[in-house]
């Protein structure tokens, strides 16, 4: 297994003895660009069985087929996360999307908020990011990437069984830590550039499952907010424990 050194997202069950088909951008990647033959190892994971090794049976220009062997890794599922985020310049929304899925999110959700300076996004992108980031950090679960939606229509319904951890920038002082008797559904929830708007502050503070925070002392761009309230959930309630 020591050559299996590409890891590749399908959508297909994986078990001992299952024929997996690839498509044509798969075929280019695998058998064009990276210059696979039959009987070269490839690892696969689709977000559900784990993952597995499979060597390749067919290798076409524009198709080719993997036979699956024995399982490599279980399957390892996130903790109930939602990250919620507004979507900034099109380089740094990639860098939260990437992250948010190496981190160990579950669910990405990109929201407009009053101050958002980016309000349109392409969610397949986004999802590909994801993908390519489960990929190649080795996990065995890809994060949905939802459509945007405004922030205001995403509190009308937000489920009372899930805690919000609110990334405030109007918190002024050291960073603060979760407490760990509400463990379970949480989101964590950061704002655009420009900051959340007065009416925005307050409904999330009157949210009942809302848990407003502080990520210390320094302002922090969009990005490095998004990487900097995922370390702290995950340090205080997550599977880093």
């Amino acid at each position: 297994m020591a050559d299996a050194k590409i890891r590749l997202f399908v959508e297909h069950p994986l078990a001992p003895g299952n024929s997996v088909p690839v498509d044509r951008d798969q075929a280019n990647y695998l058998f064009n660009v990276m210059r696979l033959g039959v009987g070269a190892h490839i690892l696969l994971f689709n977000s559900a069985d784990g993952e597995f090794l499979a060597e390749v049976a067919d290798a076409g220009k524009r198709r080719g087929l993997l036979l699956v062997k024995e399982q490599t890794k279980p399957l390892q599922m996130p903790p109930d996360l939602w990250l919620l985020f507004a979507p900034i310049k099109k380089a740094r929304t990639d860098f939260i999307v990437e992250k948010a899925a190496e981190m160990g999110a579950a669910r990405i959700m990109p929201v407009m908020t009053q101050y958002t300076n980016s309000d349109r996004i392409r969610r397949d992108k986004l999802q590909a990011h994801a993908m390519e980031a489960a990929e190649q950090c080795g996990g065995t679960y890809v994060p949905e990437v939802a459509d945007i939606a405004k922030l205001g229509a995403v509190l009308d319904t937000w489920p009372e069984d899930r805690q919000l951890m609110f990334c405030d920038e109007a918190r002024v002082g050291p960073a603060e830590t979760l407490a760990h008797s509400k463990s379970g559904k949480w989101a964590v929830l950061i704002g655009p550039e420009g900051g959340f708007s007065d009416a925005e502050r307050d409904r999330l503070h009157k949210l009942p499952q809302t848990t407003p925070i502080s990520l210390g002392p320094r302002v922090l761009r969009a990005d490095t907010a998004a990487v900097a309230a995922l370390t702290v959930w995950q340090a205080a309630l997550g599977d880093w424990t």
